[in-house]
C-alpha cells in the first residue's frame, strides 16, 4: 500500500468523523479509509495483494475475532505485530460458564493465537473508566 495507513470502519458517521480528523491533522493523503463490513474490506485487501502490514490492530465485533486474525495472518509477514483489543472482558474470559458472544470471541482470539505456531503472544490487562479490559498482542515469526 505504498506506506499508507489502512483503516476500516463499519459506520459511515464514524468514518466521516475520522476523515475530518485526518484532514485536520494533514495526513488524509496517507490514509486509506474503507467503509463497510470489516470482513469484506479485508477480503478486498487480500484480493488487491495489499500488505504485508507492519501493525494490524483489531477492534471490531468480537465474535469474528478468529476470522479477523485469520485475515491478519494473510496480510502479515514475519515481524508484523497484531493487536486484538477488548479481550479481557472484565475478567469474564476466565469464567467457564460465560456464553456471551463477546466473551466467546475473546476466548477464540486466545485460542487462535495460542494455536498458531507462527504467533508469539500475550495479553495485557488494562484498568480505566470502562473497568477491567485489555488486549492481546502477538508477533508473527
Amino acid at each position: 500500500m505504498d506506506g499508507k495507513i489502512v483503516t476500516l470502519e463499519l459506520d459511515p458517521h464514524h468514518a466521516k468523523v475520522a476523515r475530518s480528523n485526518f484532514e485536520r491533522a494533514g495526513v488524509s493523503e496517507r490514509v486509506d479509509l474503507r467503509v463497510g463490513p470489516a470482513l469484506e474490506s479485508l477480503a478486498a485487501l487480500s484480493a488487491e495483494n495489499a500488505g504485508p502490514f507492519d501493525l494490524i490492530f483489531i477492534d471490531a465485533d468480537k465474535p469474528n475475532n478468529p476470522n479477523y486474525l485469520s485475515c491478519a495472518m494473510r496480510l502479515s509477514r514475519p515481524g508484523t505485530v497484531i493487536i486484538c483489543d477488548n479481550v479481557i472482558r472484565d475478567g469474564a474470559v476466565l469464567e467457564g460458564d460465560g456464553h456471551d458472544a463477546n466473551v466467546v470471541g475473546a476466548r477464540a482470539a486466545f485460542s487462535f493465537i495460542g494455536g498458531d505456531k507462527r504467533l508469539d503472544g500475550t495479553a495485557i490487562q488494562t484498568v480505566g473508566a470502562k473497568g477491567y479490559d485489555g488486549f492481546a498482542i502477538a508477533i508473527v515469526s
